[in-house]
């Protein structure tokens, strides 16, 4: 129970099926005030006492669990470390991935729960063996299935979203109001909660040690210069303070970061553009298909955001060795149509019309463009 509207009314839908649901509400943090409040955050103590009221008023039990140090450790501090690494880290799916569907679910099932239930907007269904996939909500404007990529299938197991096929947001408010929840007409929580006030650079500034640099273009000429790498990200347009103008007249993005070099590279916006993604800490959202195991390529849609367009592409898996001679699994995706701006760090999720296969980490992102410059 985040304490907004969703998960309001998934819990109401739970009640109404006959399950016997408790409300759990998540404790992320020691000094709630470091977290968003408002439409901009979610999980701070407004929305536990929202979340509290939307339990009273369907009669069912309701508890604050505290993960704050979990929190901290796995989705806070890592996006400190990627970000110290040149990376661009997506911290609501490592809170999936580590918190709502590893340290919460590990616990719900050790008091005897059967599952956790979210307000997420997702599908999942059982294929003719039984075996559970998860899919795109019906509201594909809404669809959460991305970040949501992340889990497993055993977790699926263990996953529950009433609101799947619910064919518009403004349905959930409209049921959350005939039911009473106050939440009915609360705003949706967006951005970073665990960075009050939006500026994230400037948190950042307080977590990395930041060394001024030099910002170079594609061909490595000096075009400027930087307060810190790290506190840029791939396809940033705006504070790049460039001394020396694009001979086009043209802005310039930030193509690249190069933390061991301290550099920021820059270019026109064509060479955003990325043909190949390679992606690590590869999992699959149910049983794989087939070809994961030959290592076959098979035809599929990349998503490498949120709110992200997919396009088609062929993905395979390939055994590669790391620095240190130990074989991991690599994602090769090929692009049909090039992706632009894609930074190492995010994550891509392939899907085979609505069902997600799985997901990486985008540890390369290859321009074809660039390349042959």
């Amino acid at each position: 129970m985040s304490g907004g509207v969703d998960s309001a009314v998934a819990a109401a839908r739970a009640v109404e099926a006959g399950h016997d649901v408790v409300g759990v509400h998540l404790a992320l943090s020691r000094m709630p005030g470091t977290l968003r409040t408002g439409s901009r955050g979610c999980c701070t103590i407004e929305d536990s006492r929202d979340a509290w009221r939307a339990c009273d008023v369907l009669g069912i039990p309701y508890y604050v669990w505290d993960f704050s140090e979990r929190f901290k450790e796995d989705v806070v501090q890592d996006f400190i470390d990627e970000y110290a690494a040149g990376r661009t880290p997506n911290p609501c799916m490592r809170c999936n991935e580590r918190i709502k569907f590893a340290a919460l679910l590990e616990k719900a099932i050790a008091l005897g729960f059967d599952a956790v239930c979210t307000g997420h907007y997702a599908k999942v269904i059982e294929d003719a063996d039984g075996n559970r996939e998860l899919h795109r909500a019906a509201d594909w404007a809404k669809d959460q299935s991305y970040v949501l990529g992340v889990l497993t299938h055993e977790q699926l197991k263990h996953s529950m979203f009433p609101l799947a096929d619910t064919p518009s947001k403004a349905e959930v408010r409209a049921e959350a109001e005939r039911r009473g929840l106050s939440v009915a007409n609360k705003p949706d929580s967006h951005d970073i909660c665990f960075i009050s006030d939006g500026d994230t650079r400037g948190w950042l500034a307080e977590k990395i040690e930041m060394t001024t640099g030099d910002i170079v273009d594609e061909t490595g000429t000096k075009v400027g210069e930087h307060p810190g790498a790290n506190a840029f990200t791939v396809g940033q347009r705006r504070g790049l303070k460039l001394g020396t103008p694009a001979a086009d007249g043209k802005p310039r993005f930030v193509l690249e970061i190069r933390p061991k070099e301290n550099k920021v590279v820059v270019g026109p916006e064509a060479l955003l553009a990325i043909d190949e993604i390679r992606g690590i800490k590869v999992s699959w959202a149910g049983v794989p298909i087939s070809e994961v195991a030959t290592g076959e390529g098979f035809e599929c849609h990349a998503q490498v955001r949120a709110h992200g367009d997919p396009v088609p592409a062929v993905a395979y898996v390939e055994a590669v060795e790391d620095e240190s001679g130990v074989e991991r699994a690599e994602l090769v995706v090929t692009l049909n149509d090039p992706l632009r701006g894609v930074a190492p760090g995010q994550t891509v999720v392939l899907y085979q019309g609505s069902r997600v296969l799985g997901q990486a980490t985008i540890d390369a992102a290859r321009s074809l463009q660039r390349a042959a410059l």
